[in-house]
């Protein structure tokens, strides 16, 4: 039986701990980047999109009430054009 020579079994330790780094580097460089873009977005203040969604959907609820009240102004003035009221 032959034995693997020294060098090989050093080889394949450097190797391991050489990926080792690596994979520790790139988690490190992806939870710096992930930090330096969080960072950018609170400087430009922008609004998540959740908040917006609701935000618009309050703004089309109030479109909608500003409508119907129209609507029913106008009705009113109406009415009472016909009763003779003040104009």
């Amino acid at each position: 039986m032959t034995d693997r020579p020294k060098i090989f079994d050093d080889l394949a330790g450097v190797a391991g701990g050489a990926i080792s780094v690596l994979a520790g580097l790139r988690e490190e460089m992806a939870s710096m980047t992930k930090a330096r873009v969080e960072e950018a977005l609170r400087r430009l203040d922008l609004v998540r999109r959740e908040e917006f969604e609701a935000m618009a959907e309050l703004a089309r609820r109030a479109k909608m009430q500003a409508d119907a009240l129209e609507q029913r102004l106008a009705a009113l003035e109406e009415a009472s054009k016909k009763e003779g009221g003040p104009a």
